[in-house]
């Protein structure tokens, strides 16, 4: 890892390291704007770390840039105390920290600030669907003028940097685009007319902050909306802005509008790389590439093959705060990814809660939760089941000094993370079982699998208590013709144990029926090395090679009873699943039960009336049911029994390795 560790001259400031932390929302302060406990103890996690810079924001620069809940207030005096005490318990470990300067534009609602939102144009945004009112040359130099005070009260509050929040479709871009910026003045027309709006706001910014202070601007590299902005209309704003005072550019993915996933799991590792790479190619400042970098080899290769200067790696932080000493002391096994699954962040944000995370329960909580200290008195622990639950029941145990055994009666750890990595789209939701298992055994867990646990093996142990972390089962719902020859179960299919016919039929549309679906719609489409290979010889036409890539050898239709498909899957994630089945050809009927099973397909009740779907196979993925046929045999052999995950209610994976966690800490 000598390149990612390696220093870095940015602006006035010489980083440790590549690695730094962009901004995120993560909705910690008060209703106000203030600096809270939790901010601060969240922040100084990620500073003992050992990334180099921390990004935080977005700050509101004034009342017009709109404020989610929570977010950081940076547009009035008043926030200095609170910033400095945030800036200072971050600079104590040697970490520098920047804030960035957000402004909304015509992703503001009238709600959040009582009035029309601002924007270039009266265009409005398919978020909101409000028409802003166009600026007027008195806002944009008020607009332009709150940017330089924000920035020099950051510099007042002890930040090392401001960032310029450029890209993701809010204000600055909006100048930018030709699809947002249908103005006829000094602002709008040209590209130049375009850039014009930014150019100013970095002079007013460098004015205010002096020539030694440091400025990043975060663009976009790519809009990714069709007439928009690409890579190469981003590389010379980037140029432009060089010219002008900037000192370095963080590269993003597309605006919040666009139709192509960012930073979901589905999105390779690392695909946005490239973006960052245009821009480096057309400035001399450095350059940092961001989304989906989670694996620190990945990271090492990106800046060893030159094609950014730094990574940014935000929730790769949000996951794992010690990623970057981990990498550096050869621990980069024990490193716990971000999995993309976004049920703990964007998901909690667009419900208006703070950000959490899947697999690091103490995200968000470091100032009420501490990390793990010894027991006083070490208990022997048995915990039963190697899934998220009992994995995260086992590591969390192990660290507080516990003599603990974990048991799981298969060969192999993950229980149903495995099975929901079946599909290409989610293959990174067993990638943390690695790691959760090598922290476990560093903490001192035994693990022994293919060992299933009764009543004779506890009472032999004789354990203080006992973690009961079984998981479920596929729910058997009471269809005539469910013991038929040719019913198959999701969680077989997935984990390739099951022979399905040429045309199937799904039942239950939440998010196992659609990876399944997902998983026998692909059988027979070309892979992803093939598609290469074809499309760079040449071979077929770009339509007819997306139709091989998209169309397998099986006929695949989903029968949901509710009013819609995936209603058990986040609203950040679930477009995203409901697109593929549209480009897998996956039929979807809701509002449709399935009322029985016969040998020529499935019999189904609509609105309209009774119904017959042929079909080869019928595949259950109708949910499921706790698994916990232990608890009461051990009421009398251990000292404290404890059901956790699914085991004791059915629900995601983000219940089941937060609850484990917690029960743990209780021993």
């Amino acid at each position: 890892m000598e390149y990612l560790f390696s220093p870095v001259k940015v602006g006035s400031l010489t980083l440790k390291n590549r690695i730094v932390m962009p901004a995120m929302h993560l909705g910690y302060c008060d209703e106000q704007g203030e600096v809270t406990d939790r901010l601060v103890s969240f922040y100084e996690e990620r500073a003992e770390g050992g990334a180099a810079l921390l990004f935080v924001g977005g700050c509101p620069v004034d009342r017009n840039a709109g404020s989610m809940k929570g977010m950081i207030g940076l547009g009035e005096d008043r926030f200095i105390p609170g910033l400095s005490r945030l800036t200072g318990a971050v600079r104590r470990h040697g970490v520098l920290i920047a804030a960035q300067l957000f402004h909304g534009g015509r992703y503001v609602r009238s709600d959040m600030i009582g009035r029309e939102p601002l924007a270039p144009s009266a265009i409005a945004s398919s978020i909101t669907r409000e028409v802003p009112r166009e600026m007027t040359l008195t806002d944009i130099q008020d607009t332009i003028a709150n940017f330089a005070e924000a920035a020099a009260r950051a510099k007042r509050a002890g930040f090392d940097a401001v960032e310029v929040l450029a890209g993701t479709g809010y204000l600055i871009s909006e100048f930018f685009s030709p699809l947002t910026n249908r103005r006829t003045d000094g602002y709008g027309g040209s590209p130049d007319g375009r850039m014009r709006f930014g150019i100013e706001l970095a002079w007013a910014v460098r004015e205010a902050v002096g020539p030694d202070f440091t400025i990043i601007f975060r663009i976009a590299g790519h809009d990714f909306m069709a007439g928009g902005n690409t890579n190469r209309e981003a590389a010379q704003f980037a140029h432009m802005l060089e010219q002008h005072g900037v000192d370095a550019f963080s590269v993003t993915g597309g605006w919040h509008e666009t139709a192509i996933p960012q930073i979901t799991m589905d999105v390779p590792r690392g695909a946005f790389v490239h973006l960052a790479s245009g821009v480096k190619a057309a400035v001399t400042k450095p350059v940092i590439s961001c989304n989906r970098i989670n694996d620190p080899s990945l990271a090492e290769s990106i800046i060893r093959d030159g094609r950014a200067d730094m990574v940014g790696l935000a929730r790769a932080l949000l996951a794992d705060p010690e990623f970057p000493v981990k990498a550096m002391t050869g621990r980069a096994k024990e490193i716990v990814p971000c999995i993309g699954c976004n049920q703990g962040c964007l998901d909690r944000i667009f419900n208006m809660e703070p950000v959490e995370c899947l697999v690091n329960p103490r995200a968000g909580r470091e100032f009420e939760v501490p990390p793990v200290q010894k027991a006083a008195r070490p208990k022997k622990i048995m915990v039963v089941g190697g899934g998220p639950a009992g994995l995260t029941a086992a590591r969390t145990a192990a660290r507080a000094g516990h003599a603990v055994t974990l048991y799981e009666k298969l060969a192999e750890l993950g229980g149903q993370m495995t099975l929901a990595g079946a599909t290409e789209e989610r293959r990174e939701m067993g990638i943390f079982v690695a790691p959760f298992t090598e922290q476990a055994k560093a903490a001192g867990a035994v693990i022994r699998t293919g060992v299933d646990v009764g009543e004779e093996l506890v009472r032999a142990e004789k354990p203080d208590a006992v973690i009961l972390a079984t998981g479920g089962e596929p729910l058997c719902p009471p269809i005539p013709g469910i013991d038929g020859d040719n019913v198959e179960y999701a969680w077989d299919v997935l984990a390739g144990k099951a022979v399905t016919g040429g045309s199937i039929v799904v039942i239950g549309g939440g998010a196992v029926g659609i990876e399944t679906a997902l998983y026998l719609a692909r059988i027979g489409a070309i892979d992803a090395d093939t598609l290469k290979f074809l499309f760079l010889s040449r071979a077929e036409e770009p339509e007819r090679l997306r139709e091989y890539a998209t169309r397998g050898v099986k006929q695949v239709t989903i029968v949901e009873m509710l009013d819609k498909a995936g209603a058990d899957i986040g609203l950040t994630t679930r477009w995203i699943a409901l697109r593929y089945l549209s480009q897998y050809g996956v039929r979807v009927m809701t509002r449709t039960k399935a009322v029985e099973i016969i040998p020529q397909g499935l019999w189904v009740e609509k609105k309209e009336g009774r119904e017959l779907i042929p079909c080869d196979t019928v595949v259950m993925a109708c949910g499921t049911v706790p698994v916990n046929p232990l608890e009461e045999k051990l009421r009398d052999l251990a000292g404290k029994v404890i059901v956790v995950g699914d085991a004791k209610k059915a629900r995601k994976a983000y219940e089941a390795v937060h609850e484990a966690f917690f029960a743990a800490r209780e021993l």
